[in-house]
């Protein structure tokens, strides 16, 4: 399935749990890639901060017994671990109340947490972690640490936590950026580009963050892909969706992890995508999926 599971990875920002009226679910972005891509079998660390309490232990015995790195992940003891209440519609589209402050608002680097960038190769970071100074702070210093690592900046728009100029500076910082596509138009027309042509909003990204890879997710209608100067286009699973919560991270988690191990961007895209449609057909942002079932997926599909 993979070329070169040596490959070692990092993920910064949010761990939390979401609440579907009476039930939880661990989630977070940064958490839910994390997870898909330690799934697949590669080294994975994650960089957070959960609160002292019984949400913060449920969430680190859950990712160390789903092989993270957890050395990272500080304990804050005067803020409670995330909550975000999630509300579907009838099409299990999801819109969240995302609490403020939480522990993941004051992530803060150790001696474990330079030492785990310094070595990665590849380092997963969002926006909505950068809403407060400290793990903003925290960010910046630990992308400016390591050159050498392939930087994927998955773009989470959720209001009213996020401004153009840090939105900006992220983008320059990455080497991969994956947006939506009601998200890339709403910043590219912030950044004073103005068209409903998405290779265009691409092109224009691209050209003006100086990021070579942008991946552009449109919901039941696929994705496109802009990798080695060119354009690639997936046309995306029909599924049946329970709900879209971590969909999109287990799509960029698996998408990245075929395009680093020297899979053609047509075969990532299509493995991404088959993945990301399965996640949807569950509850919840990180279902087990075994390689047999995803095959047996995409061959019905065909």
């Amino acid at each position: 399935m993979f070329n070169n599971k040596t490959i070692k990875a990092v993920s910064f920002g949010e761990v939390l749990f979401d609440v579907f009226g009476e039930e939880k679910k661990i989630g977070g972005a940064p958490l839910n890639l994390a997870l898909r891509t330690a799934s697949f079998g590669f080294p994975v660390a994650m960089i957070s901060a959960i609160g002292n309490d019984e949400d913060g232990q449920t969430i680190l015995d859950y990712t160390s017994a789903h092989h993270l790195e957890t050395s990272g992940i500080v304990t804050t003891p005067d803020y409670e671990t995330g909550v975000v209440q999630v509300s579907l519609n009838d099409r299990g589209s999801a819109t969240y109340e995302i609490k403020f402050p939480s522990a993941w608002d004051f992530i803060s680097i150790n001696d474990d947490v330079s030492k785990t960038v310094k070595e990665a190769d590849v380092f997963f970071y969002g926006s909505l972690a950068c809403r407060n100074e400290a793990p903003r702070t925290t960010l910046f210093s630990l992308l400016d640490s390591n050159d050498a690592m392939f930087k994927v900046f998955d773009v989470n728009l959720r209001k009213p936590f996020y401004n153009i100029p840090i939105l900006e500076k992220l983008m320059d910082k990455a080497d991969f950026i994956k947006f939506n596509d009601e998200e890339i138009l709403e910043i590219a027309a912030e950044l004073g580009y103005q068209s409903d042509d998405l290779e265009e909003n691409i092109q224009f990204i691209s050209e003006k963050t100086n990021t070579p890879a942008i991946c552009v997710t449109l919901g039941k209608h696929g994705s496109i892909l802009l990798w080695d100067h060119q354009i690639y286009r997936h046309g995306g699973y029909p599924v049946t969706v329970a709900d879209t919560v971590g969909a999109g991270d287990s799509f960029l988690a698996s998408l990245t992890a075929k395009l680093l191990t020297g899979h053609s961007p047509d075969d990532a895209l299509d493995f991404a995508s088959a993945v990301g449609a399965m996640v949807a057909t569950f509850t919840g942002a990180n279902p087990k999926i075994e390689y047999s079932q995803l095959d047996t997926f995409i061959k019905q599909s065909l």
